[in-house]
Order: C-alpha cells, then sequence, then structure tokens
C-alpha cells in the first residue's frame, strides 16, 4: 500500500512516532453496523484517547443532514477542548465545523470515507433499497455533502485504494452538473490529502470457538452479507440452483442483515433450497463464529464492496473465498490466488465453484495460506496506522 501517481499515501509510509497520546474525539452520526465496529475498534485499539460521539444508525439522510447540528451540540456541552478530531463520511463536517468554530477552529480534522454518496450502486428496481424515497434517482445533495466535508477535512482516509480511485474518477462527471464555478480543481486538493488505511477487523474473536472443519458433512457454502440489492442474490442463487440440478451435494447457511424491505430472491431460493439450508437470518456472535468456522466456501455476488470485512471474516476461518474479480476484492487476494479465487463471468463463478466443492483438499490448502494473509487487517496490526496518521496530522 504505497504511494501512487494520484497522490494517495498509504500511513505506513509515515514515520511520526506512537509515542505521544492524544485526545481524539471521534463523531459517528450513523453508528450501527461497520461503521460501529470501525469506530469501537480503533477506540479500543489505538494508543491514543479516543472518545467517541454517536448517534444511532436509522435515518441516514437525516443523519447526513441534521447529525452534525446535534453533535456540534453535544460537543459543545462537554466542556472540553479535542486535539484531533475524527468524523465518518455520514457527518455533514461542514456544518460540525460552523457550529462549533470557537472550539475547534485550530483542531486538526480526519475524514474517514467508509463509503460514499456519488458512486454507490443504484438498483435496477426503484422501488428497492435505501435509495426507493427518490425511486431510485441519485440525490446529489448527499455526494455533495461528501465532497464538501472532504475539502473541509485536513486528511481524508479511504478503507481502500479502490475506493479512493472510485470516487475521485467520479468527481468529475459529478461537477459538471453545476452550471458554473464547477470547481475542478478541488479534485487534486482532495487527492494531495488523502491516504489509504484499511478497516481493522477484530479476528481476534474467532479463535474462541476454532474448529477442524467436519469432511463428514456436505460442504457448507456461506452467504455472510447484507440482504441488499447491491450484493447481487440473484446471482448467488441463480449459481445455486445450477449447483443443485448438478446433483452435487450441499449445505447453505444464509446470514447478514436482513432489512425491512428485503430481495424477493430470498424468499424465493429459501423455499427451493429448503433441503440445503442449515441456517437462515442474523446470527448472533456464537453462531456466526460457529458457522464460519464450519463453512468450506464463502461467496460474494456483490455488484457494491468498498473493503470486505465480511469476506475477511470468512477467509481468516478457513473459508475458501470465490468472488468476483472487481471492486475491492483482487486486493484482497495474493496474486498468486486471482486465478483459483476470482471470476469475471456466471460461467467462471460456476465453474470454480463446483471445482472447490470437488476438491477439499486442494482449498483447504489455499484457505489456510489466505487465512494468514488476511491477519494483517487484524486491528492489533492496524491501529497503528491511525495511530501514525493521528500523530503526523497534530504533530
Amino acid at each position: 500500500m504505497g504511494s501512487d501517481a494520484h497522490g494517495g499515501k498509504s500511513t505506513i509510509e509515515k514515520s511520526g512516532s506512537k509515542d505521544v497520546t492524544l485526545d481524539v474525539h471521534l463523531l459517528s452520526p450513523y453508528h450501527g453496523g461497520s461503521h460501529q465496529a470501525w469506530a469501537e475498534g480503533l477506540r479500543e485499539n489505538s494508543s491514543h484517547n479516543i472518545e467517541l460521539l454517536t448517534l444511532p444508525d436509522r435515518f441516514w439522510k437525516w443523519r447526513m443532514h441534521g447529525g452534525a447540528i446535534t453533535l456540534a451540540r453535544e460537543y459543545r456541552a462537554l466542556g472540553k477542548r479535542s486535539e484531533c478530531i475524527m468524523a465518518t463520511d455520514m457527518l455533514d463536517l461542514t456544518t460540525f465545523l460552523a457550529l462549533t468554530r470557537p472550539l475547534t477552529s485550530s483542531i486538526p480534522t480526519i475524514l474517514y470515507m467508509h463509503e460514499n454518496q456519488l458512486t454507490y450502486p443504484l438498483p435496477d428496481d426503484p422501488e428497492e433499497g435505501p435509495m426507493r424515497r427518490q425511486k431510485g434517482e441519485r440525490d446529489l445533495h448527499y455526494g455533495f455533502i461528501n465532497v464538501a466535508s472532504m475539502l473541509a477535512a485536513d486528511l481524508v482516509l479511504f478503507n481502500s485504494e479502490y475506493h479512493r480511485l472510485e470516487l475521485l474518477g467520479a468527481l468529475p462527471e459529478f461537477l459538471k452538473h453545476f452550471p458554473d464555478y464547477n470547481e475542478f480543481e478541488i479534485l487534486k486538493s482532495i487527492q494531495e490529502k488523502s491516504q489509504i488505511v484499511p478497516v481493522g477487523v477484530d479476528l481476534a474473536r474467532f479463535e474462541t470457538q476454532r474448529t477442524e472443519l467436519d469432511t463428514t458433512e456436505p460442504p457448507l457454502i456461506l452467504w455472510n452479507h447484507r440482504w441488499e440489492y447491491d450484493k447481487d442474490p440473484a446471482r448467488f442463487f441463480k449459481t445455486l440452483y445450477q449447483v443443485q440440478a448438478s446433483g452435487f451435494p450441499f449445505r447453505l447457511a444464509l446470514c447478514g442483515r436482513s432489512f425491512r424491505q428485503q430481495p424477493a430472491e430470498f424468499s424465493e431460493a429459501i423455499e427451493k433450497l429448503s433441503q440445503n439450508i442449515i441456517h437462515v437470518g442474523y446470527a448472533d456472535e456464537e453462531t456466526y463464529r460457529r458457522l464460519l468456522w464450519e463453512s468450506a466456501i464463502s461467496l460474494s455476488t456483490a455488484s457494491h464492496e468498498f473493503f470486505g470485512v465480511s469476506t475477511i471474516e470468512a477467509i481468516y476461518c478457513h473459508s475458501f473465498p470465490i468472488l468476483p474479480l472487481s471492486l475491492n476484492y483482487p486486493a484482497l487476494i495474493p496474486l498468486e490466488f486471482h486465478s483459483q479465487c476470482l471470476y469475471s463471468s456466471q460461467e467462471e463463478l460456476y465453474s470454480i465453484l463446483l471445482w472447490a466443492l470437488s476438491h477439499p483438499g486442494e482449498t483447504r490448502i489455499i484457505s489456510m495460506k489466505l487465512s494468514e494473509h488476511v491477519s494483517i487487517y487484524d486491528w492489533q496490526r492496524v491501529s497503528q496506522q491511525y495511530d501514525i496518521a493521528i500523530t503526523d496530522l497534530c504533530r
């Protein structure tokens, strides 16, 4: 994760000392799921003193509009100053800084980009997913909040190089929407202050239930993603129907967070694959850890993934990954295993899955090597990159 021609740098290359302990306020206006796991993981593993200011993870649009007002009020009420402020991409950082100007005008600020509202994929069905209230059309105002917040921050951290390049690549077209003063030069400004620091993952928690794979049962295929359109469940189930028709035995666990409105493919698949399914629905922590260690194969058909925490969790637990040759997935898998693990078409997906199901010994060897590789994303290692980035900014 070195520097590149576009100006982004990894904090690994920075030379800052971790001996300095700073007081940091981390603002998380949509505090749930991966946002919550990231914020709390950083707080628990950082050498700096990190205090969280949060709001519940609901009403995402209102959080991007009004979360800054509420968190500004709460920050003012604290009665103490920070040495650094961090915020997630769900915060309107410009509004927060304006409302806390007497306290924050000289405090360095970091914006962490989990995701963004410029390139989040739109659904084919305008009534589906988090953008259904605008009939599937992108509301550019939320993208503008992201852009203005990046401009206001002193440092912009992206969770992957794929995410950074995709967002910066979308900026010129976004700016063309406006009638004049398009400010194309802001692209360079954001490039120059951006770095890549991956999401930390609490991998140590899986050690409490480490088990050996039971080879007496049919291999378990795992879905551990959100039940949303951007994970392309239609392709996932189409592939499993093909395997089912071939007569190859397998078991299926459908984990992941579901919402009030979920893709129709799930209810259809639960009926068609009922003889194969051993788990349906969100899994509590103990069940989730057990299913990860039991799974022989973890399969992603996502059309959107800025990082891939659930994939890293599965790989760490020796589940053989079958992933798209796109998004951030190629960065998670060493090049030597791309041909075995990554696909670029429906035919390749089906072919790799059949190979994995019929070659358990070979996939097991690869899985153990990949598990060792993804340990670089454990919080105990990744937190050092955040600490250096914070220290170097504030020195």
